[in-house]
């Protein structure tokens, strides 16, 4: 695909989406009326805000549809799904740590599911007409022995829970007084939640990533790594709210962005593509 033409695509969905957004907005609150208190000096940047986001996450997502060799709804469900899997995750995580909030999760997870419905065919028929390519795409999964992708998605899913708890523990002083203001659950209760939830669903993400773009291993642990982070840990933090002071917010920004890039690069690159005269001694074995 012409630079331009990629450019063009780009821009159209980051302007549909945008459209989408405010239409799902309409819906979710039809069905779920909240009024959400946004102060004057809130109101006043939050739509550039919600572009830059939109910007960031477009731009992330097309670089995933210019590289995959999926085609088709294929392209588009993996696409277009993959903002909702972490807006879900950061949910589950928000109504576990912050109980006392007036967050409407029900609201914010039904305009995400209305989005994501609508943004399926845009990505598909932006992205998925493309002629197939015939090259061969690397399968992180398939081209694994058993007992190796057991050993690995184990690996990668404790260090997703290491990272979390290292990173937390020294941005938790800057916190503290406002989740004082929570019932935090118990350490177990924390462990549970990122090594059987939220662990296992990221590694999935980054394998889906490491799956899409089909990099050699070095070079795609790195870029990985950084769409992986601005998804997970740059766009859901950006947008100023009411119900998360702009401290925490970017105390916690800090936080995520340096633990999910660590995360990401280091199962990106154990699951990557092996160098190539490496990769045909292992497809002659098997």
């Amino acid at each position: 695909m012409k630079l331009s033409n990629a450019i063009l695509r780009v821009v159209t969905v980051f302007v549909a989406v945008s459209l989408i957004q405010v239409i799902a907005g309409m819906l979710a609150t039809l069905v779920i009326p909240v009024k959400i208190p946004i102060d004057a000096d809130m109101a006043r940047h939050i739509f550039q805000w919600i572009f830059l986001t939109n910007a960031i996450t477009v731009g992330v997502l097309s670089i995933l549809a210019l590289r995959t060799e999926w085609r088709g709804w294929q392209l588009g469900a993996a696409v277009a799904v993959l903002p909702l899997v972490i807006g879900l995750v950061n949910g589950v995580e928000g109504v576990v740590f912050l109980p006392n909030s007036p967050i409407p999760w029900a609201r914010i997870f039904l305009e995400m599911a209305i989005a994501t419905v609508f943004a399926v065919p845009v990505w598909m028929l932006l992205f998925g007409k493309r002629a197939p390519s015939t090259d061969h795409h690397y399968h992180p999964i398939v081209e694994k022995a058993r007992g190796e992708r057991v050993w690995k998605f184990l690996l990668s899913d404790f260090s997703y829970i290491v990272f979390y708890m290292i990173a937390g523990t020294i941005i938790f002083p800057y916190v503290r007084d406002f989740y004082a203001t929570q019932k935090l659950p118990t350490a177990p209760q924390v462990f549970a939640l990122e090594l059987l939830v939220r662990g296992p669903i990221l590694v999935v993400l980054c394998l889906m990533m490491v799956r899409m773009l089909g990099l050699p291993r070095f070079e795609g642990a790195l870029v990985v790594a950084a769409l992986f982070t601005l998804l997970t840990a740059v766009a859901p933090l950006l947008i100023p709210n009411p119900y998360f002071p702009d401290s925490v917010r970017w105390v916690h920004m800090g936080e995520t962005t340096s633990s999910n890039f660590v995360f990401a690069a280091l199962v990106a690159w154990l699951w990557g593509q092996p160098r190539p005269a490496q990769r045909v001694a292992l497809q002659q074995a098997a």
